[in-house]
């Protein structure tokens, strides 16, 4: 079953029950999109409406493991090595003229951003565990010490 934006907004005590039916009333009268009514109708934040669809993407979309895909050349073309681990994101392969990149929920709107703001290429992404995003990340993108969400490993000192 699908997980409606209405339903996220709810969960997260952003919209009540019924500013929910409220704004699918208007959607169905007008035809706007759903967050754009919540933005008008009740000031949302646009930022609160994104991240509601972002986590429904994350849930519509497959789950791989990047550690076993071999990403294509040209995919990895397509993004510097700091922008991969800027973006957490990890272009895989070409799937027709659609890129495929792999983050991870808490990453995906910052990555989607991302890909519609500067790679000018259709993309779509699929989801991976943090971990095995970032074993990945090192392997097309070696960066020493570099982990997910921008923070570096501290070293630990023996004493």
């Amino acid at each position: 079953m699908e997980v409606r934006i209405g339903t996220i907004l709810i969960e997260k005590g952003v919209l009540t029950p019924d500013q929910v039916k409220a704004v699918l009333n208007v959607q169905e009268r007008t035809g706007k999109p759903f967050g754009l009514i919540c933005e008008q109708k009740y000031g949302i934040d646009p930022a609160q409406v994104e991240s509601a669809w972002a986590s429904q993407y994350a849930m519509r979309t497959r789950t791989i493991d990047p550690r076993l895909m071999a990403p294509h050349p040209s995919a990895l073309d397509m993004v510097t090595r700091r922008q991969a681990w800027q973006f957490n994101a990890l272009p895989i392969s070409w799937d027709g003229r659609e890129l495929m990149m792999a983050t991870t929920p808490e990453a995906l709107t910052r990555a989607l951003r991302f890909a519609a703001n500067v790679l000018g290429v259709p993309t779509y992404f699929v989801m991976s565990e943090p971990e095995a995003l970032q074993t990945a990340l090192q392997a097309s993108y070696p960066l020493p010490g570099a982990t997910l969400y921008g923070r570096r490993r501290q070293s630990r000192k023996v004493a």
